[in-house]
């Protein structure tokens, strides 16, 4: 059976992993034949003068003089390298890491996945608790600041509490999840204690019936409930993110606008990707700019709202209201050049780039006993070296 890829990495796992057999990398260091970081372009297509001179040579996995380590004043440049940040060859900086904890859900959304679900890969091939916070650790060492667990659903997780919780205390400034919030109410305060700083909420509609259509289930008034329950509570930088259909709801995307008047959320508009049976489908894709006509249609004037360096959503507010809304016009006006994201799915692979083939696999790595967290550094570098 043939699966349609979902939306958008913020609302599924699916589409973050091939559904086609792979190979992987099996050995927990590659040998590094690339002797320097044009070499490394060279394979990818991009002439050697783009390429920082702040990444033109990667450091030695170990010292070249083991006397240096006993000076207490000497850095290796191993150790220099552990306080760089993790740089693409177009000098584009790393600082965000999506997580995926499970590829099981408790929805069965039209656009994600099928009624009966998906194949799960057994529990053992998935990453542990231990190697998830192993890898939080590293990619923090590096500069990632900002950190989000996805699924699948990440709340049937039995241990989110506490991967939230050690996520912060390794200093990250941000985590957050993407949730369809079915799960969380009873979670929800628990998780905030323990750090979580950022939430985002998957509601594609309004309306119980269109609710229970797309997602094939009940919970619509569950989730309206945990969402006034967070606002409540004063959670941070919550967003809700609706997938915009131009045959399901179109007709509702002012109405998630006159829900910002009261309520300080971020209602996120993103651009349906029209892939139907792996084809090509654009017609019920509605852009950004027809999406925006809409609404200023309705409520007039819209006041732009100055978005951050590696934002997606290109934000605006409606004069008065407590919330904002954005767009994130992947389909329409990608934001390819400014990507500052790394994911690592469920089952341990690195993707580097949501739309490219390309994974490593850092679970493999992390089990064989020789690896060391630098080496899974070094494995992180090599696959930044080829990103696009």
């Amino acid at each position: 059976m043939r699966l349609k890829p979902p939306v958008c990495s913020l609302l599924s796992p699916w589409f973050s992993r091939s559904h086609e057999r792979r190979e992987v990398r099996r050995s927990p260091v590659a040998a590094y034949s690339v002797a320097t970081a044009q070499d490394s372009v060279r394979r990818i297509g991009v002439s050697a003068a783009d390429v920082p001179q702040r990444i033109s040579r990667p450091a030695p996995l170990r010292p070249e003089n083991p006397a240096a380590r006993a000076e207490p004043n000497a850095r290796s440049e191993s150790e220099k390298v552990r306080h760089l940040p993790l740089v693409d060859t177009f000098a584009r900086e790393h600082t965000y890491l999506r997580i995926s904890l499970t590829e099981r859900c408790n929805l069965r959304c039209t656009y994600c996945m099928p009624e009966e679900g998906v194949p799960l890969q057994p529990t053992d091939a998935l990453l542990t608790v231990d190697e998830i916070l192993r890898l939080v650790r590293v990619f923090a060492s590096r500069g990632v600041t900002k950190l989000r667990f996805t699924g699948g659903e990440p709340t049937l997780h039995p241990e989110l509490g506490r991967l939230v919780h050690e996520s912060r205390a390794a200093g990250l400034a941000e985590v957050g999840i993407t949730t369809n919030a079915i799960a969380l109410r009873r979670k929800l305060p628990a998780l905030l204690d323990g750090g979580l700083n950022n939430l985002n909420i998957s509601l594609d509609t309004l309306r119980e019936d269109r609710y229970t259509r797309i997602t094939r289930r009940l919970g619509l008034q569950r989730v309206l409930e945990t969402i006034d329950l967070a606002l409540e509570l004063g959670a941070p930088r919550l967003k809700l993110n609706c997938v915009v259909m131009r045959d399901f709801n179109l007709d509702e995307v002012t109405d998630f606008v006159a829900y910002t008047r009261q309520r300080a959320v971020d209602v996120r508009f993103i651009e349906y990707m029209p892939f139907d049976g792996n084809q090509w489908n654009d017609s019920r894709m509605v852009s950004m700019k027809e999406m925006l006509e809409n609404i200023e249609e309705r409520f007039g004037f819209l006041e732009k709202v100055q978005d951050g360096p590696n934002d997606t959503a290109k934000s605006y507010r409606v004069p008065g209201y407590a919330g904002q809304i954005g767009f994130i016009s992947s389909m329409s006006d990608h934001f390819c050049g400014s990507c500052n994201r790394m994911r690592i799915t469920a089952d341990g692979n690195l993707k580097v780039c949501l739309f490219g083939a390309a994974e490593v696999s850092l679970r493999d790595a992390m089990r064989d006993p020789d690896t060391t967290d630098h080496d899974l550094e070094r494995i992180i570098e090599q696959a930044l070296s080829r990103k696009k």
